[in-house]
């Protein structure tokens, strides 16, 4: 990364201005480095920008780290094949392994180059130079490339594919990607973008050389620390530790530390996974349920990490599809859900309640709002007029893991005093993921994202021809939301920045798709033996430079 100069030609313009808000206490340390990072400063130039001294010596750094070793995850393995497709963090966890991303948002969400030295923005956030690192292979010794990420580029955003990135960065088309060399990408924007850096982590945007052919299990070439040794759908994932990877550890060699990872699908069954753990079969668990974490904080051996996140789950409702393409309809619905009462059944409380709006707590730019109350009689009144006076029968669809069965329950047996006789439709995970997109009204959990601008742009919006985004599950596509979205997406300041936000979210209360009652904590699951291990609040597996501790 460059070293930081207040000079115009390295710093962008709104940094000192950044660097005033922050001496004036108008915006936190966290939000100084994130803003500052993602407009091209190194965590260590924006740290001393703000007279923070450098961070003191991990803990790992006082330890003398240990090489080798097998860590065994409980987890889906999924069917697999474009990284560009993935639409779960289970498959991109497994392949960040044997891939790797442009950019790192790490466990406090500051976002930094990875395989990108640095980039530099314009003043007016519509121009991005992404700088390639020199010298990085991939695991079939050809060099990482300008011609490499161009080649991603274009996957991501071709129609065809069927990537959400083709959403995330609908400002972006690939005649506007330019070659500055071999080590140098321009991005030339349609409109301005504050979130590049951050969109450049999605968990999709694994980078793949130009020679990829579309599936990642028969041709699992990438950067990352550890290769593919075999994957068998719905059973396991084995990656061993590759000799020459391009990160040294901090004993001279290359990461990473381990030997191998295997992930080991266990199904949804709560009590195999936590049998497993206990025996010894399992070393760490992805993304624990509720119940999970319930049985095994407080087992010996195991440590328990947690971090606060705006992981959600959407109560989402197509709104091209009766009867939810009536307003009244959406917002009855909402209007029968007891938040706190679903919280503690499906969460045990560990979270914090939401107003039907995506942006959470946790986003630089969330307003408050007064969370809405449980009224079914307000319900039944929004049934009756929308043309339902004897109420309404709907089929709600969701899958057979976390929160979401006792979600859907709990929306059942509440809804039903305001009018509607909801069946339920609870489906093994594999099903739902098939038909996730397309079912009237469903359960659909959606990851934390560092910026609340994010989630928008991947489930509210459509392409120029008015045409859904991948991750529209909903079809909903309000045109004075997207148009407060673009201005938010350009906008620097976190407090204009937020008072677009508190517009976006009545919108979304008022007339959105989605009903969204609630915003978790995380937890990571791991035998204590394993150090350097963190809960990541997006749930990302960062194996590279963990190890494990012999007795």
């Amino acid at each position: 990364m460059h070293i930081l100069k207040r000079t115009k030609s390295n710093v962008h313009p709104y940094v000192p201005e950044l660097q005033d808000l922050y001496q004036q206490g108008r915006v936190s340390r966290r939000e100084f480095l994130r803003l500052a990072t993602l407009l091209g400063v190194s965590l260590a130039g924006a740290e001393a920008l703000i007279g923070v001294a450098p961070a003191a010596a991990s803990a790992r750094a006082r330890q003398a780290v240990v090489r080798g070793g097998t860590m065994t995850i409980a987890t889906r393995v999924q069917r697999v094949d474009h990284p560009a497709r993935f639409s779960w963090i289970e498959a991109a966890n497994q392949f960040r392994q044997v891939c790797e991303y442009l950019v790192r948002t790490d466990w406090d969400n500051i976002t930094e180059p990875w395989l990108l030295e640095k980039w530099e923005a314009n003043e007016t956030v519509d121009e991005w130079t992404l700088f390639l690192r020199a010298g990085i292979k991939f695991n079939d010794g050809t060099d990482l490339t300008a011609d490499d990420v161009i080649f991603n580029f274009e996957q991501w955003l071709d129609p065809d594919i069927g990537s959400s990135m083709l959403g995330l960065m609908s400002y972006l088309k690939p005649e506007n990607i330019e070659k500055v060399d071999d080590l140098t990408v321009k991005l030339h924007l349609d409109t301005p973008q504050i979130g590049v850096p951050e969109h450049l982590f999605h968990y999709p945007a694994l980078i793949v050389p130009k020679t990829f052919e579309g599936d990642l299990v028969r041709q699992p070439v990438g950067t990352g620390p550890f290769m593919l040794e075999d994957y068998v759908e719905t059973e396991r994932a084995t990656f061993v530790r590759r000799e020459d990877h391009w990160r040294m550890g901090e004993d001279g060699s290359p990461l990473p530390y381990l030997d191998r990872l295997v992930f080991v699908d266990l199904g949804e069954d709560t009590a195999a996974q936590i049998a497993a753990l206990q025996g010894g079969q399992v070393d760490n668990i992805y993304n624990p349920s509720i119940d999970v974490w319930q049985a095994v904080k407080e087992m010996p051996g195991v440590a328990v990490y947690s971090a606060n996140t705006a992981q959600t789950f959407h109560i989402r409702m197509r709104v091209d599809q009766p009867p939810f393409d009536n307003v009244k309809v959406r917002q009855a619905l909402k209007k029968c859900i007891d938040r706190q009462k679903m919280l503690d059944l499906a969460w045990f409380g560990e979270g914090v309640l939401g107003h039907d709006s995506v942006f959470a707590p946790v986003h630089p730019e969330y307003c408050e709002k007064e969370i809405p109350a449980y009224d079914p009689e307000g319900a039944k009144a929004l049934l009756a007029e929308a043309g339902y006076p004897d109420g309404l029968e709907v089929e709600l669809s969701t899958q057979q893991a976390r929160a979401e069965p006792a979600m859907a329950q709990s929306l059942q047996e509440t809804a039903a005093a305001g009018g509607f006789n909801i069946k339920l439709n609870i489906l093994p995970s594999a099903q739902y993921w098939d038909i996730w997109t397309e079912v009237p009204l469903g359960i659909t959990i959606w990851a934390h994202r560092p910026l609340g601008i994010m989630i928008p742009a991947l489930a509210f919006t459509a392409d120029e021809n008015g045409v859904p985004g991948a991750w529209n599950e909903t079809r909903w596509v309000d045109e004075e939301y997207v148009t407060l979205l673009r201005q938010a997406e350009s906008t620097l300041d976190v407090e204009k920045r937020r008072e677009i936000a508190c517009m976006m979210e009545d919108i979304e209360a008022e007339r959105g798709s989605c009903a969204i009652p609630f915003f978790t904590s995380v937890w990571y699951v791991c035998h204590e033996r394993f150090k350097g291990v963190r809960a990541h609040p997006t749930n990302y597996d960062l194996f590279d430079e963990v190890w494990e501790e012999k007795a």
